[in-house]
């Protein structure tokens, strides 16, 4: 049987439909490209990497590929990545994301033997270009960024697939249950699941996962996010005794409300400075617009200025230095939270002395925040009011915000083995491949894959 029959097989009949759909739809995946390229989602130099084409050529020997879907997925397996290519000499390792931001900031953090390509769009005739140039010889899939042409061309091959770090949030299980042939057929194509807990591990094991285990959250491994001393110390020169809080990651809707609390504690803290790090850059002119309406004086980090006496939000618009604005400031409000988008990453400010505040709306990172929350490790709130009254306990009394910050990090540590429980599970799939000695030969890019469409 070949790979083009065993992957038929595997995919059953929705599957096969699915591939059929989006071989048809290229010029409509071309004009939506087209359209994500126009609005600065897509990189115009590296386009041809999202249909498959090699931006690099393959290393030769040992290839491991690591997917995930954006920045937060992949930084959390950067320790795994570091530990694994130290552990093993001979391996390289191939890590792709979907996102500019991702490709961007890996671009600078990725180690030596490690490189990033964008995931070829979940097209056929593009994911084969991607696996026959890059030849994996194993595939960890990070989290719950499943597409099944990926999936199911992957396993046709007989690459050794992991789901590392897997979740599957009761909103995405009750979605799955009403599709339980095709999600079954996309989790058997995996060798083994990594849950993050036991809650996400039962729910993986009833769409039909098998075998699972549920070794911990590898954000708990990740080491605190990196800062540039000179930036810090002309930051906090800049800054001098001004109280400052930090609104990070956020999302549309609460930059407003993060300039609503910096005007109400205007009235006790009538030098107070907000610092706003969005999620996604790209969307600091249209913020800055909206905050200036408001009657407030913004500055922007990327136009290089420094927060003056004046600056009432200083907003962080570049990339990478989320560890720097965690350094800076005692108290950090973590976005996407206080809307319905599933919040963003709390373990990072609990590593960096943060007295830390997210809402309600956790469901990414649900059993840590259940648990942080519950220690007493952060503060969770409902709404702006809410905010306000948090930002200003815990800038108003020391005591307490050293103990909400002392708490997040004894949390955060005493989960930090779990990189080592993760290595282990992993060693069946990788001694057998990292052993392999360089190639005499590699494809080179360009070469005929290129030519398909």
């Amino acid at each position: 049987m070949n790979e083009a029959e065993r992957s038929r097989r595997n995919r059953g009949a929705l599957g096969a439909t699915y591939a059929v759909l989006t071989t048809i739809a290229r010029p409509l995946i071309e004009l939506t490209l087209a359209r994500r390229r126009s609005l600065g989602r897509e990189d115009p130099n590296r386009i041809g990497e999202r249909k498959g084409r090699p931006g690099k050529p393959r290393p030769k020997g040992a290839l491991l590929w690591i997917h995930a879907a954006s920045i937060g997925e992949a930084l959390s397996v950067k320790r795994l990545i570091d530990h694994l290519l130290d552990r093993y000499p001979a391996l390289h390792i191939l890590v792709t994301t979907g996102t500019v931001t991702s490709a961007q900031i890996l671009s600078d953090q990725l180690p030596e033997r490690a490189c990033h390509q964008f995931v070829p769009v979940d097209r056929p005739a593009w994911v084969r270009r991607f696996l026959d140039h890059w030849r994996p010889d194993a595939a960890f899939w990070v989290e719950s960024e499943i597409w099944p042409n990926l999936v199911f061309e992957t396993q046709s091959r007989g690459i050794p697939m992991v789901l590392v770090n897997a979740r599957m949030s009761p909103r995405s299980f009750a979605r799955w249950k009403k599709m339980p042939g095709p999600i079954a057929r996309l989790l058997k194509g995996f060798c083994l699941v990594m849950a993050q807990n036991e809650g996400e591990a039962d729910r993986l094991r009833a769409l039909g996962a098998d075998p699972v285990t549920a070794p911990g959250n590898l954000k708990f491994a990740a080491g605190p996010l990196p800062a540039d001393r000179e930036a810090l110390d002309a930051l906090t020169d800049a800054l001098g005794p001004r109280p400052v809080w930090l609104a990070a990651s956020t999302h549309p809707g609460e930059e407003e409300i993060a300039a609503y609390a910096h005007q109400r504690l205007i009235g006790t803290w009538p030098d107070i400075l907000t610092v706003i790090v969005p999620r996604h850059p790209a969307r600091s002119e249209d913020i800055a617009a909206k905050l200036r309406a408001l009657g407030l004086t913004v500055a922007r980090r990327s136009q290089g200025t420094l927060p003056g006496a004046g600056t009432d939000i200083y907003i962080a618009d570049t990339l990478g230095e989320l560890g720097l604005f965690y350094r800076l400031a005692p108290v950090a409000f973590v976005g996407g939270s206080l809307i319905p988008h599933g919040g963003q990453n709390v373990l990072e400010p609990a590593r960096l002395d943060c007295a830390i505040i997210h809402g309600p709306h956790m469901e990414n990172f649900r059993v840590i925040a259940q648990e942080m929350s519950g220690k007493g490790a952060s503060v969770e709130v409902a709404d702006a009011e809410e905010l306000i009254k948090a930002v200003s306990r815990l800038l108003g009394d020391e005591t307490v915000r050293a103990q909400v910050a002392a708490t997040a990090d004894t949390v955060a540590r005493q989960r930090a083995e779990v990189l080592n429980t993760v290595v282990t599970q992993l060693e069946p799939v990788l001694a057998g491949i990292a052993a392999r000695g360089p190639e005499t030969a590699a494809p080179t890019v360009g070469g005929s894959a290129d030519a398909r469409p």
